[in-house]
């Protein structure tokens, strides 16, 4: 494990797991989506991308072969040593100050759902220091649903993901539970989420800054925020 783990996020497995649970080797494995085509339909061209929470450069390493300049922040060196054609920086998105600004920060992952208010607040608050301007930050959430009807699977290259359950730990937060299954090997996560009404997720936005612009999936899981300036 890269570092002792954050209360409430654990995982097993073979190979290192990060403090939020997340087995390097699982992130290796797990397919690209349609977030590059977001991304991509969302920016301008060739525009610098500071990704916070980059893991193996799932997400990375096709906004590169696209012809974007990214800049790969994770806390978990073993995560950072899959990525290529990037810079890299070994950080906790909450702390980070790299001093510059970008023309597109992107939190992806469903990050902005992590435990609590102040986590989040820090998050978005990052997002703001470093977004130029006249730039935008892109946020991933979850899809309405998504802590119902479980459990639930999917196929992924090779094996399958299946999210077991999602219990109540606390006012508003959620504890998930998920596995990772492979012929030739099987991973666990636990991890906290605090699922946000489109209301409570504006209002963060506002409390640091940013402001809606639009939402660029049907499903609003997708989001462009444009830094609010005086």
């Amino acid at each position: 494990m890269d570092r002792a783990a954050r209360r409430g996020y654990s995982g097993t497995g073979p190979g290192a797991i990060t403090p939020d649970g997340c087995a390097v080797e699982v992130y290796e494995r797990l397919p690209v989506l349609d977030e590059p085509d977001v991304i991509e339909g969302a920016v301008p061209a060739g525009a610098a991308v500071l990704e916070l929470g980059s893991g193996t450069g799932r997400i990375t390493h096709p906004l590169v072969r696209r012809g974007f300049s990214v800049t790969a922040v994770d806390e978990s060196p073993q995560m950072l040593e899959r990525v290529t054609g990037a810079r890299t920086v070994c950080s906790s998105i909450e702390s980070l100050d790299l001093g510059s600004r970008f023309d597109v920060v992107l939190l992806a992952s469903f990050l902005v759902h992590a435990a609590g208010p102040q986590v989040r607040r820090r998050l978005l608050e990052t997002c703001r220091r470093h977004v130029e301007d006249d730039g935008c930050v892109l946020i991933q959430r979850e899809a309405q649903g998504r802590h119902e009807n479980l459990p639930q699977e999917r196929s992924v290259p090779g094996g399958l993901v299946r999210v077991v359950s999602s219990e109540p730990a606390g006012p508003g937060v959620r504890s998930v539970h998920v596995e990772y299954v492979f012929p030739d090997a099987r991973w666990t996560q636990t991890f906290l989420s605090c699922p946000l009404s489109d209301e409570a997720f504006e209002s963060a936005l506002t409390q640091a800054g940013l402001a809606v612009d639009t939402y660029l999936t049907e499903d609003r899981t997708w989001v462009r925020a444009l830094p609010v300036t005086s």
